[in-house]
């Protein structure tokens, strides 16, 4: 399997599924406190454009944009973050 197959198995089948529960969980929260706090939509808007971002990742592997090399060292970011449970998953600020 190439880095580019890995690297979009792991975002959609790993990554945007835990953005999506993290997401769940806060509007759980709001709903149970019927409020939500400064904390809860800064966090909501974060995961909001960490998991857009994905998807322009995906867009990219699915027109062959990235090369290999890209998207190994993404793998080993993700896998690295999701093993210190970074928010950032090893991504930064463009």
């Amino acid at each position: 399997m190439s880095y580019s197959e890995q690297l979009e198995e792991l975002i959609s089948k790993s990554v945007i599924p835990d953005i999506n529960d993290a997401l769940d969980e806060i509007f759980e929260e709001i709903a149970d406190s019927k409020e939500a706090t400064e904390d809860a939509k800064e966090e909501i808007e974060e995961l909001r454009e960490f998991k857009s971002d994905l998807e322009d990742v995906l867009e990219d592997l699915k027109r062959g944009d990235m090369d290999e090399d890209e998207c190994k060292e993404l793998i080993d970011d993700i896998l690295e973050a999701q093993k210190g449970d970074e928010e950032d998953f090893g991504f930064k600020e463009e």
